[in-house]
């Protein structure tokens, strides 16, 4: 594919993935750090979550206004009296990522862009404005995640991750991390500090006994046991890499980790488009594939969510059959799929 194409794309999202990350670190300092409101309280979350929707979602209509926008978010928390304390605070937070201020009114407006249902035909962008909702409220990782969808297929991919190391070997290092994908045109790491790319890639190991496990802190998001099992047949003794959010995807892209687990915890979850659109695509464009249990691709026509696809399974692309095929014994021990 030629390096030009979605080169508008991929630009427009790098800086609404930055702007709004800028904005969650805000509402980190002020609302979290600043301790203005009791521990116990998930507002700044809820705070952050809008205002960077907001930001982003003007970015891309201001570009690309015919665009439908898949988000996470809307705007029925805001409305009305009962919504006005928490409409002021994420008017003024949103309104510091971006030059040219929202009003109450378009401010509601521009969070309901992201209502559109999905499915098979045409453009879409797939928006989690903060994904990894605990980890942001410990200050660990959460990412800020955005992805063009065109005709069911991933074409973008920008995350945003404030609080991951530049260099995962050195934890008290930089951070602030960029991750940027185009279909057919590699994966690329930059700091939030610097507009130098860097192309990254899986690490290209010898044997699974090398490899380690990324998964997720909450044991409600993946069946950690079922994991456990998984790395003892496939010989993998190093301790799981275990981080909120999308960061999973942008670590083993380069090379932190090898493996990243997510196993259905109920029949019934469907996962949704926004939490791997773009770490998916980063995956497959660093020498990966990213498949669901079964070995399926992940299918991002069916709407809002993966409703034909069971949990998610993403590796070097020379280890993947081997761990779907251990994920199976594993996940359906009498071979019943």
């Amino acid at each position: 594919m030629s390096a030009l194409a979605y080169a508008a794309e991929r630009a427009v999202a790098i800086r609404a993935v930055l702007a709004a990350s800028g904005v969650c670190q805000r509402v980190f300092t002020k609302l979290v750090n600043g301790e203005t409101i009791t521990k116990k309280d998930k507002s700044p979350v809820t705070i952050a979550d809008f205002s960077a929707q907001a930001v982003v979602n003007t970015f891309l209509h201001q570009s690309f206004p015919a665009d439908p926008i898949v988000g996470e978010e809307d705007s029925k928390d805001l409305r009305g009296e009962e919504g006005r304390v928490m409409r002021e605070k994420v008017l003024e937070l949103a309104n510091t990522g971006l030059d040219s201020p929202l009003t109450e009114e378009t401010l509601i407006e521009t969070i309901d862009r992201g209502t559109f249902a999905g499915g098979p035909n045409g453009r879409m962008w797939a928006l989690d404005p903060i994904d990894g909702t605990k980890g942001f409220l410990r200050g660990e990782q959460f990412a800020v995640c955005l992805a063009l969808i065109v005709d069911g297929q991933v074409q973008v991919g920008v995350m945003g991750c404030p609080n991951l190391p530049v260099d995962a070997k050195n934890q008290n290092g930089e951070k602030g991390c960029l991750f940027i994908t185009v279909k057919g045109q590699g994966a690329f790491q930059r700091n939030f500090s610097s507009s130098t790319e860097t192309p990254i890639s899986m690490s290209d190991i010898q044997s699974l006994a090398d490899a380690s496990f990324c998964e997720s802190v909450e044991s409600g998001h993946s069946n950690q046991s079922e994991s456990a099992k998984i790395a003892q047949l496939l010989g993998i003794t190093k301790a799981p890499v275990r981080m909120d959010s999308q960061c999973k995807y942008c670590s083993i892209s380069r090379g932190d980790a090898e493996v990243y687990l997510r196993l259905p915890v109920s029949a019934s979850y469907e996962e949704k488009i926004w939490d791997h659109a773009s770490g998916s695509l980063l995956v497959a464009e660093a020498g990966g594939i990213v498949s669901d249990v079964h070995g399926k691709p992940l299918d991002f026509s069916k709407g809002r969510t993966l409703a034909t696809n069971s949990g998610v399974v993403a590796t070097h692309a020379e280890i993947h059959g081997k761990v779907i095929e251990v994920v199976q014994k594993v996940l359906f021990p009498e071979g019943k799929l």
